[in-house]
């Protein structure tokens, strides 16, 4: 989707467009930008930047918190246009899919033909632009969209796919970061074509299994964790996260576990979305001066209850913080997904009131918004949801499906 955010944004308010737009939150604020409007990166900002620096870059533009349950809600209506075209659709994030079009020529007509009949029937259902790359491979598909935006449609055709990829910069390619681009230039490496022309074997040796990846990517294969799984198999998170920088750090104990106890309940959230019990449970302490611990603890069972990973959190923060140092960002992780395990009669009775209560609670969400509900733990640390995260109830996944019955 093209500036899916900021698009949204526009649906709600028309005088917006055409303006440079920031979502993400305010300009004085430590966070990063979610979305900029096509005329706030012609001034350079783009997504991910600090809102400081976009601020600093672009001070006419208009900077919006955003609104998540609105992003979730045209994400729905997006998901419902694409399963017309295929029933093998895989939701990528909030604003990106794949599609499988294979057998629907019949039906949609040559590639061509259904990438535009695809961008009339997105704008006629949502209001919203998108941009289509076509390729026998996700990896190049994905590149082309990026190509083709705004609003267009880029088309590969098979055997083309390492010469259309040769040219681009190498952190053109899906998983390849600021770390890896400065290994690849310290080689010589900075197009996809010059990674091209190097053996598999002299990467492996360098890079290990990544390197093995790079090289079947630089060749437009999908190659690598990034595209192992088929369009539209759902395996599930490998793990589940939330994080938050404070605008100013702070040492008030009470403060901090408050947010700790919000993030807590983030993650419960996510968990009971995707059906998952966590067993290992992280606490990750950022200090003033950037230095940051992880510290986690592994049950023999399972949870997704957001009071019980709270009190397993707030130990592990007890135990570990430094008393009177500021704190510049907290995060709770949870993975090792388990079937359950066996609690006491006391402990099962009171796992399984809290489970009612945060069913009912999230069903209160799925109508009001995220901070329809909240534990009495979280008011002082509330904060806002960032439109970056990781939203739940991401279409496609889990009980989010539009095909599945509706919250009450």
């Amino acid at each position: 989707m093209d500036a899916f955010f900021v698009s949204v944004e526009e649906l709600y308010d028309p005088s917006l467009k055409g303006k440079p737009v920031v979502v993400g939150g305010r300009p004085d604020e430590r966070g990063v930008v979610s979305a900029a409007s096509y005329a706030a990166r012609k001034f350079g900002v783009h997504s991910a930047m600090p809102l400081r620096t976009a601020y600093k870059m672009c001070p006419q533009a208009i900077f919006l918190d955003g609104h998540p349950e609105r992003y979730r809600e045209a994400s729905e209506k997006v998901f419902e246009v694409l399963r017309e075209f295929s029933p093998l659709v895989e939701m990528a994030s909030i604003d990106e899919a794949y599609l499988d079009m294979t057998g629907t020529e019949r039906l949609h007509g040559p590639p061509l033909k259904a990438a535009h009949r695809l961008h009339a029937r997105m704008k006629e259902a949502t209001g919203l632009n998108c941009s289509t790359g076509i390729a026998a491979a996700r990896m190049v598909a994905k590149i082309g969209s990026d190509q083709a935006k705004p609003n267009g449609i880029l088309w590969v055709l098979p055997g083309r796919e390492a010469e259309f990829l040769a040219p681009l910069d190498i952190r053109k390619i899906p998983g390849v970061g600021k770390v890896t681009e400065k290994n690849l230039n310290a080689l010589g490496i900075r197009k996809v074509g010059d990674l091209a022309r190097l053996e598999p074997a002299f990467l492996e040796q360098r890079f290990g299994k990544w390197g093995l990846a790079l090289a079947g990517k630089s060749q437009g294969l999908d190659a690598g964790a990034w595209f192992e799984s088929e369009i539209g198999e759902d395996e599930g998170p490998k793990s589940i996260s939330h994080e938050h920088t404070f605008s100013e750090d702070t040492a008030d104990t009470a403060r901090i576990e408050s947010t700790l106890s919000r993030l807590c309940e983030m993650v419960g959230r996510r968990l009971r979305e995707h059906g998952l019990t966590a067993r290992t449970l992280q606490l990750k302490l950022r200090y003033s001066d950037f230095s940051t611990i992880t510290r986690a603890h592994s049950n023999e069972r399972g949870t997704e209850i957001d009071t019980e990973i709270y009190e397993a959190i707030r130990e592990l923060f007890r135990r570990n913080w430094k008393p009177g140092a500021k704190v510049r960002l907290l995060g709770v992780h949870a993975s090792g997904w388990t079937e359950g395990g066996q609690l006491n009669l006391v402990g099962e009775e009171r796992h399984e009131k809290w489970a009612r209560t945060l069913a009912t609670a999230d069903k209160l969400r799925d109508r009001f918004g995220e901070s329809a509900v909240s534990l009495a733990a979280s008011l002082r640390g509330g904060f806002r949801e960032h439109a970056q995260e990781n939203p739940a109830s991401l279409p496609g996944k889990g009980r989010s499906d539009p095909k599945d019955p509706k919250p009450l």
